[in-house]
């Protein structure tokens, strides 16, 4: 099984192209610097193989990169399941992986994350949780971003630690990271690997 994340750009028009562009590639190409698993397409879209464990963190990476533009955001939709043929160019990769990404991202309508794995018992809950979880990351700051995004990079770090990657205090980085709501979306990232490995 593979997870395939579809998503596109919000507000692509506004701002800076070359400053969001750049944060997509960057934030791509942490999650995996094979180019022959990601790719940008029309522009403002894009889509990116991981491993089903790794989607929901790779998404709020993603997510963190581009909110630091401070005018950008991000649609992404997770779709689950097995990849038939995979193609050098990922474009033209077919699976159920890539039709329930799809399917799931024409679907999304005010939501910016949502997962489709085909078992309902498995999707209801987690997109409840994603749609909770969106009220606090859909608000996310440069500066939060900032700090959550090196936080999901960096695991084993404690606050500490960050605050000598970032140059900040310890206190601003703990105040960032409980603004963000970090602790909360570990603990949903635990739940969901939980319950995907009973899949």
């Amino acid at each position: 099984m593979d997870a395939v994340i579809t998503g596109d750009i919000i507000h692509s028009r506004q701002g800076n192209l070359t400053e969001w562009m750049d944060a997509l590639k960057s934030a791509l190409a942490q999650q995996d610097p094979d180019k022959r698993r990601w790719d940008i397409y029309r522009g403002d879209s894009f889509q990116l193989v991981v491993r089903p464990h790794q989607a929901l963190l790779s998404a709020f990476s993603i997510k963190a990169s581009i909110r630091q533009t401070g005018t950008q955001d991000v649609r992404m939709a997770i779709g689950m399941g097995a990849i038939e043929y995979p193609a050098e160019k990922l474009s033209e990769s077919q699976g159920e992986a890539f039709v329930r990404s799809g399917e799931c991202f024409d679907q999304l309508k005010k939501e910016t994350l949502a997962i489709r794995t085909g078992t309902l018992d498995f999707d209801v809950p987690i997109n409840i949780m994603l749609s909770l979880a969106s009220l606090t990351t859909d608000h996310w700051s440069p500066v939060v971003s900032r700090v959550i995004q090196t936080a999901i990079s960096h695991p084993d770090l404690n606050q500490q630690a960050l605050a000598s990657i970032l140059q900040k205090s310890q206190s601003s980085v703990s105040e960032a990271l409980k603004r963000g709501g970090y602790d909360q979306l570990m603990d949903l990232n635990a739940y969901f690997q939980a319950q995907l490995a009973c899949l």
